[in-house]
């Protein structure tokens, strides 16, 4: 299969996921559905973003598709992993905000870039919780290292390790969230492996509600506090300044001149930035342990 005949298939599956996902969590927050934003990119390209805000459950999701093509930037292009300055560049993103502060925010991204002659998959799902519960935690680890070990048993902890190493703020020494798995530049410069690669990939994709929508169902419903909901406001603030200043997602989008609201749909809609904030209660400050301290979790 020819690199355009492949990234189509990509953007044909990337749909179909997109689908199943916001139909998945509808029905999950039964109280709002997604709106769908197409838009065009001038250049070459477009998307499909698909938001709900003001949720039950969710107080913003965001669950996006985008194919946009066209020539980099000489000076993004030689950081880049290819050749030359033609680019198309096909992905699904999602960052879901969820009200109560039992229910940890989600982010996962699945993507196929062709620059020039070289093509390369990357992506991911990471788990940002506000209180620790460990239950969630090995799930969600657990289904994405199945996901790993169905292709290659030296995925999981290649890629756990990658995620803990990527989701982390150096100026507050914490990571993220408790991580999941992180993949970048798969296929580039071996042409020969991208069949494999996009199988893997596909698989991430489609274990994507299996590992959230179990944590979701089990937390939704926990009474929580005004304490609580403070701590989740301002453990946003952490989101945000990751998103803004580290995130090689955000950075891409914008050199490449992508549409900005899409790209800054990953923010949560409420956050607090208060002075030297203290964790309210012991599953805080067990969050904190493990953001300073990554932990194997399966």
């Amino acid at each position: 299969m020819d690199l355009d005949s492949r990234q189509t298939s990509f953007v044909t599956y990337l749909g179909a996921l997109q689908e199943r996902i916001t139909q998945g969590l509808e029905l999950v927050d039964r109280s709002a559905r997604f709106r769908n934003d197409d838009w065009k990119r001038p250049g070459g390209g477009g998307g499909s973003t698909r938001v709900l805000e003001g949720g039950a459950v969710f107080e913003k999701a965001a669950v996006n598709v985008s194919d946009v093509h066209g020539d980099l930037d000489p000076a993004f292009a030689a950081q880049l992993a290819g050749d030359g300055r033609a680019f198309r560049a096909t992905g699904l993103s999602l960052v879901l905000h969820p009200r109560s502060p039992a229910v940890p925010t989600v982010h996962a991204n699945f993507r196929m870039i062709v620059q020039g002659s070289s093509a390369w998959f990357g992506g991911g799902s990471d788990l940002t919780p506000y209180l620790l519960f460990d239950d969630d935690c090995r799930h969600f680890h657990g289904v994405w290292k199945a996901a790993c070990d169905a292709h290659d048993p030296t995925h999981y902890a290649r890629f756990k390790a990658w995620c803990d190493r990527y989701f982390h703020l150096p100026h507050r020494e914490e990571h993220r969230g408790i991580g999941g798995i992180f993949f970048d530049t798969l296929g580039a410069n071996e042409p020969g492996s991208l069949a494999a690669h996009d199988a893997f990939v596909r698989a991430c994709g489609d274990a994507f509600l299996p590992a959230y929508l179990p944590i979701v169902e089990r937390r939704k419903d926990l009474p929580t506090t005004d304490e609580d909901r403070a701590w989740q406001l301002l453990r946003r603030g952490r989101y945000v300044e990751f998103n803004l200043v580290y995130d090689r997602g955000t950075t891409f989008g914008l050199k490449t001149r992508g549409r900005t609201e899409s790209i800054l749909v990953s923010l949560p809609p409420v956050v607090t930035f208060p002075y030297a904030p203290e964790p309210p209660n012991d599953r805080a400050r067990a969050l904190l342990e493990v953001l300073r301290s990554p932990r194997d979790w399966v």
